[in-house]
C-alpha cells in the first residue's frame, strides 16, 4: 500500500530534535523557525514534558470520557489560571479543526441560528463547518459548501453590523492573528466594536486562537492585546507541544447538558499529561516574557535586511514580507542554510513560528543566513 499523495514534501527526514534544533538521518542540523506549523511551543523533546508523558504511559494512556479523569480537572484549572479566564469552562478534543467545529456547533445550539460570518483569508480547519468558514475554495468540497457563510474584509465593522442586523447570524469566527492567510489581524478598534455588536445582536463571538494562542503573541491569547472577551476560544497546536490535543474555552453564558458535545479521544490521559506539562513549562520558564524580548530583538535585527518591506504579526507569530514570491528563497533557506520557515497564502511572505524557547542568537543566525541567501539569489 502507498500513501495517499496529498503533501508536497521536502527531501528531508528528521530523526531527532532538541529545543529549536532538528537533526536529519544524515546528521545535518536544522534551525527550526517554524515549529511544525507553530505546534512546538516549549521546544522539541523538552525534558519535563518527555518525563511527564513517559510516566503517564507507564500508568494509563487512555480511557473514555465515561469515567473520572482528574487530569482533565487539573488541566482546566491550570489553563484558567494562566490565561486569566478562570470563570470559563473547558471542553477537550483532539485538533484545531475539531475545536472550531465544536465552537460553531455550540454557538448554533445556543441561539438556534445557523449563518456564520468569517473573514477574507481566514483558515479554520478542514472538517465540515470549519472548512466552510475557511476562505479557500480549493479545499471546500460541495458537501461543505452547504454551510451558509458570509466572508467579509477585516476591519470594516459597518459591513459586519449590516449582516448581524438581518438576525440570522449565529456566530462570528475570527483568528486572533491570521496564520495561513498571511499574518493580518484586526485592529483594537475593530475587535472592541465586534465584541459590542455581537452582544447586541445575540451573536456568538468565536476567537480562533489555535495558532495565535498559548503565549505565541506575547500574551496568552492574541485577542487579549485588545482588552476584549470572547464567548468561545478555540485552542490546539501549541497546547500539546506535538501531542494531538485541542479544546474550547466556553464563557459562563453557555449551559452544558449531557450529550451536547462529545469526543472519543479528546481529553485522554496522555493528552492531558502533555497539556499540563506545556502549561507548567510556560509558567516556570516565563516563556511569554521570552516571546516579548525576542520579538523586540527581531524587529530591530530585521532592519539589517533592506529587501524586507514589512514585518507582520506579533510576538513569535511573524511574517517577513518581500516584494517578490519567496518560494525559491524559502527552499534555499531550508536546503542550503538549514533553516525551516513557513509559507502563507501571501506568496511574498516567509512565516516565522519558532518554539517559544528561541534565543536571540538564533535570530542572529537567521538574519545572517537570510542576507546570504538573498545575495546568492541575486
Amino acid at each position: 500500500m502507498n500513501l495517499f499523495d496529498v503533501y508536497s514534501l521536502y527531501n528531508i527526514t528528521p530523526i531527532k530534535a532538541l529545543d529549536c534544533t532538528i537533526t536529519d538521518e544524515k546528521g545535518v542540523e536544522y534551525l527550526d523557525l517554524y515549529g511544525g506549523h507553530g505546534v512546538i511551543s516549549i521546544g522539541h523533546t523538552q525534558p519535563d514534558y518527555v518525563a511527564k508523558l513517559k510516566n503517564q504511559l507507564d500508568n494509563i494512556g487512555f480511557y473514555s470520557n465515561a469515567i473520572q479523569n482528574p487530569l482533565q480537572v487539573e488541566l482546566a484549572e491550570k489553563l484558567g489560571k494562566l490565561s486569566g479566564l478562570e470563570d470559563y469552562t473547558l471542553f477537550l478534543c483532539s485538533s484545531g479543526a475539531e475545536a472550531n467545529e465544536n465552537a460553531l456547533k455550540l454557538a448554533s445550539f445556543h441561539n438556534n441560528k445557523s449563518r456564520v460570518i468569517a473573514f477574507d483569508n481566514s483558515f479554520h480547519g478542514r472538517t465540515s463547518a470549519a472548512v466552510a468558514v475557511t476562505d479557500n475554495k480549493k479545499i471546500v468540497a460541495p458537501i461543505n459548501a452547504q454551510q451558509v457563510v458570509t466572508f467579509l474584509p477585516l476591519n470594516n465593522i459597518k459591513l459586519v453590523e449590516n449582516e448581524l442586523k438581518k438576525g440570522d447570524v449565529s456566530s462570528v469566527i475570527i483568528e486572533g492573528i491570521q496564520g495561513v492567510g498571511g499574518l493580518d489581524q484586526g485592529t483594537t478598534e475593530f475587535f472592541q466594536a465586534l465584541e459590542k455588536i455581537c452582544e447586541a445582536y445575540d451573536t456568538v463571538l468565536i476567537l480562533d486562537e489555535v495558532q495565535s494562542g498559548y503565549g505565541r503573541s506575547g500574551k496568552f491569547f492574541a485577542h487579549q492585546h485588545h482588552n476584549i472577551k470572547a464567548d468561545i476560544i478555540c485552542l490546539a497546536k501549541g497546547m500539546g507541544n506535538g501531542f494531538p490535543i485541542g479544546g474550547i474555552l466556553i464563557s459562563p453564558k453557555f449551559t452544558a447538558s449531557y450529550g451536547l458535545l462529545g469526543t472519543t479521544f479528546g481529553g485522554n490521559h496522555l493528552a492531558c499529561a502533555a497539556g499540563i506539562a506545556v502549561l507548567d513549562v510556560l509558567e516556570s520558564q516565563k516563556l511569554m516574557d521570552n516571546v516579548n524580548d525576542v520579538y523586540a530583538y527581531f524587529l530591530e535585527a530585521i532592519k539589517q535586511v533592506p529587501e524586507v518591506i514589512k514585518v507582520k504579526g506579533r510576538g513569535l507569530m511573524l511574517g517577513v514580507e518581500f516584494d517578490f514570491d519567496v518560494s525559491t528563497l524559502r527552499k534555499k533557506m531550508i536546503i542550503d542554510k538549514h533553516i525551516f520557515t513557513g509559507n502563507a497564502n501571501n506568496k511574498n511572505l516567509l512565516r516565522i513560528l519558532p518554539p517559544l524557547t528561541i534565543k536571540k542568537e538564533a535570530i542572529d543566525t537567521f538574519i545572517i543566513a537570510l542576507k546570504e541567501a538573498l545575495a546568492e539569489l541575486k
